[in-house]
């Protein structure tokens, strides 16, 4: 049977997603925010320099365009990763683009001068800067303050041919006049990045659509540039739990670059996990790469940083791909049966488990069906026998959660009179 009549796809119902890239400096790239906003967690653990590099090799595998490095201001630590980093690289000729983010002062940019000159490679310097009403009352700061700020910091950083993503913080919550007068000077001066972000995760999808369009009418070609001359960032976080909705909002209204973290991990609630972000664009056709290295690098990213990971997380946590129900998991083993890989991976989930380096996995527990009980035994091997099936069917029953492989074993080890010791 073709597998486009199997499942119905309403998502698609009076939905079309195009982008014109006539209209754009390139196609939809991603920034990965995990070793720089990601580890502002306060879970987080700050990994080696030599679990960095790992984490790098990752991101480089997965065609990951851009990445943040550190923030070169808070201190000779930092630093000193930021340069190892830069040094790996260089050397393995990688393709991602390297960046850090700087406060807009004139002392966070100089060690990218020195560093770009050293490995002769561009660094791109992510110059933020709060622009909301509110922060610039609590902060005592005046409109004026700011551009003098943005204007000695973008000039020196422009001077010295560090590229600039020039990043309004908190832009969601910003007057529209402020956000078009920052802007509009920053790429005066010689800006062709800039990074709308959602710094409070305050933004709903409509909000994103809303503000985006106004960055591209009011702010870019208002001020005399063509769209793809300027590059537009949007960088998101999870206050509300719309990091990814958002994201794809941000997709669908034009932005170049996605910002996010491995996991979502970052202050507060967290950064937009890029993860998740990936795994939905490649679903919904909007992006075409290899993301079978995927579930790896979440992995390693969760073993380094060591922000817990809920088991329930979407896609990459342990319960994910697995069932023990026994409706469900009949389902799956009847597919697993036809040797069919994509029905199995579809027919009761969302998402396919090996686009991401996963599979699916049949548990044995207090709602398990014999089917589970026999598939599980075959696939570890075990002769499948009615008394024993009977037996791990009653023990199952008893159990108040899933049985761990451990105790299964246990439970046929016991029906045998083997020795459990």
């Amino acid at each position: 049977m073709d597998d486009s009549n199997l499942i119905y796809d309403w998502n698609s119902v009076d939905y079309e997603y195009h982008r014109n890239h006539q209209n754009h400096p390139h196609g939809i790239w991603f920034d990965d925010e995990t070793l720089r906003d990601g580890l502002q967690s306060p879970s987080a653990r700050n990994p080696t320099i030599e679990q960095k590099l790992e984490l790098l090799d990752y991101m480089e595998k997965l065609g990951i365009q851009k990445v943040d490095l550190g923030l070169p201001g808070a201190g000779p630590f930092h630093l000193e990763h930021i340069d190892a980093m830069l040094k790996h690289i260089t050397e393995n000729n990688y393709n991602i683009r390297p960046g850090c983010a700087v406060r807009t002062l004139q002392v966070d940019i100089e060690p990218l001068v020195d560093l770009q000159a050293k490995y002769e490679i561009e660094i791109q310097a992510s110059a933020f800067l709060g622009t909301s009403p509110i922060r610039q009352y609590a902060e005592g700061w005046t409109m004026e303050k700011l551009m003098k700020t943005m204007e000695n910091a973008v000039t020196f950083a422009v001077d010295h041919d560090i590229p600039v993503m020039f990043v309004t913080e908190d832009t969601t919550r910003s007057n529209p006049d402020d956000i078009k007068l920052i802007y509009q000077r920053a790429m005066e001066l010689g800006v062709r990045r800039i990074c709308v972000c959602d710094t409070c995760g305050h933004v709903t999808p409509n909000g994103v659509k809303q503000l985006m369009s106004f960055i591209d009418e009011e702010v870019i070609k208002d001020a005399g540039f063509q769209r793809r001359e300027i590059e537009v960032n949007w960088h998101g976080h999870q206050d509300r739990g719309l990091g990814v909705a958002n994201n794809i909002a941000a997709v669908e209204s034009g932005a170049d670059v996605i910002h996010g973290t491995a996991l979502g991990v970052g202050e507060r609630a967290g950064n937009a996990p890029l993860d998740q972000t990936l795994v939905n664009l490649s679903l919904m056709g909007a992006i075409n790469q290899d993301l079978t290295l995927l579930d790896e690098y979440m992995q390693k990213a969760n073993e380094y940083i060591e922000v817990p990971l809920p088991r329930n997380y979407p896609v990459f946590g342990e319960d994910a791909f697995e069932t023990g129900t026994g409706v469900h998991a009949s389902a799956v083993i009847k597919a697993m049966k036809k040797g069919d890989d994509w029905l199995a991976d579809r027919v009761y989930s969302g998402v396919p488990a090996g686009d991401f380096g996963l599979k699916q996995k049949i548990r044995i527990g207090h709602m398990a069906g014999k089917s589970n009980i026999i598939w599980w035994l075959e696939s570890n091997g075990y002769e499948v026998e009615d008394e024993l099936v009977d037996r791990l069917f009653e023990v199952a029953k008893s159990q108040r959660r899933l049985m761990e492989s451990e105790e299964v074993v246990a439970a046929i080890d016991s029906f045998y009179g083997r020795s459990l010791s």
